[in-house]
């Protein structure tokens, strides 16, 4: 009986141990294995916009992860009661409600970003990470999943803001979150504009992929 009684619970613990494994599998290839921005370039137009500073990225960046939490549980609740011919502008309506959110909040407590980054905030609801995930993996996976999945993603996307704005940041400006960390440094004004994010954006994809590449195949 005791054996029984152990056998169960060490069957269990392993189920659990491997359903959390799981879960930061898919939490983790979004900041990796898939990120948006240097692995699929996904996204790269609200990239290279709102890119100029730390604090537009990082915002950006926790704006989409809302959005992408929050859009993917709904789907993957809804998801088996939605016909499949009207699937996408279900999913659209879903993800426009969250924008929403977002939009309404940042103009109540955080007045100055929401001017900053402008347009791009109300065109979440077309951005093609938020979009793909609730049509590729929410509404075919559990909550559970999905949940991970928009975090890993969002995470993975706010990381690639943070540091393409950081980089167009210190050489635009010669700052870092507004505050001067290059003393005596002449600021090359291309960084601040399209060509320099262009320019940053594919180094760092470029980086990413032969790195990747050089570790897979070792």
């Amino acid at each position: 009986m005791l054996r029984d009684y152990a056998r169960t619970i060490f069957f269990e613990r392993s189920r659990e141990e491997h359903y959390m494994k799981k879960l930061l599998r898919e939490f983790s290839k979004g900041i990796f294995i898939e990120n948006p921005t240097f692995r699929l370039a996904l996204g790269l137009c609200p990239t290279l916009a709102v890119s100029t500073s730390v604090v537009n990225g990082f915002g950006m960046g926790m704006a989409a992860t809302f959005v992408l939490v929050g859009s993917n549980i709904i789907v993957s609740c809804v998801r088996k009661f939605i016909p499949s011919k009207i699937r996408i502008p279900c999913f659209i309506v879903i993800i426009a409600t969250f924008v929403t959110i977002v939009e309404l909040t940042m103009k109540a407590y955080f007045p100055l970003l929401s001017k900053s980054l402008g347009i791009f905030v109300p065109l979440i609801v077309v951005n093609c990470i938020v979009l793909g995930r609730a049509e590729a993996f929410a509404s075919k996976h559990s909550v559970a999943n999905s949940v991970f999945d928009g975090l890993g993603m969002g995470a993975g996307f706010t990381l690639a803001l943070v540091v393409i704005s950081a980089i167009r940041e210190a050489l635009g400006n010669g700052t870092f979150l507004g505050l001067t960390i290059l003393k005596g440094f002449d600021p090359a004004l291309l960084f601040i504009l399209a060509p320099g994010a262009l320019l940053v954006i594919g180094i760092l994809i470029g980086a990413v992929n032969y790195f990747t590449e050089k570790q897979h195949g070792a």
